[in-house]
């Protein structure tokens, strides 16, 4: 079975290739230092220095791992659309009308793992950023919540 691919637009694979990079060149020897340290002290049973440390080399071990993982199966979206640059796509930011609640609300649709709704950015896996994927302007799009159904109008495609 084929692996899901990792969808990311250029500018999120920068900044997960950006934290790889911080994270294995300076985060590791940062933790090293504070473990080798630590271990100056003398009994690691009772270092909280020690322990502390050690927990941090695992977070960020972790975290590498995760990052490692995300590159390897990535797959960066055209953001420039192309002739078909009217549509709907990964990488748009749209602007749309809540109809329920009149409303106006801009978004970046983005893949699952650059998805951060306090920033504005919403997966194309959402219920949202599904109905919105391949839409156009002036186009209502709906969307099955457990309130009822959501109707949204792309106000605007914007660069």
């Amino acid at each position: 079975m084929e692996e899901k691919k990792n969808i990311l637009t250029a500018e999120g694979q920068k900044r997960y290739e950006d934290e790889l990079n911080d994270l294995k060149v300076n985060k590791r020897k940062e933790i090293a230092q504070a473990i080798k340290e630590a271990r100056a002290q003398g009994d690691l049973s009772e270092n909280a220095e020690y322990q502390a440390a050690k927990d941090e080399q695992r977070i960020v071990e972790a975290r590498i791992e995760e990052l490692d993982a995300i590159l390897t199966n990535v797959e960066v979206v055209d953001e420039e659309g192309g002739s078909n640059s009217n549509i709907i796509r990964i990488g748009s930011k749209v602007k749309i009308k809540d109809l329920d609640y009149n409303e106006v609300l801009e978004y970046r649709i983005v893949g699952s793992n650059e998805a951060n709704t306090d920033a504005g950015q919403i997966s194309n896996e959402s219920p949202l950023g599904h109905a919105l994927i391949g839409s156009t302007v002036g186009k209502t799009v709906s969307v099955p919540a457990p309130i009822g159904e959501l109707k949204y109008i792309i106000l605007d495609l914007m660069k």
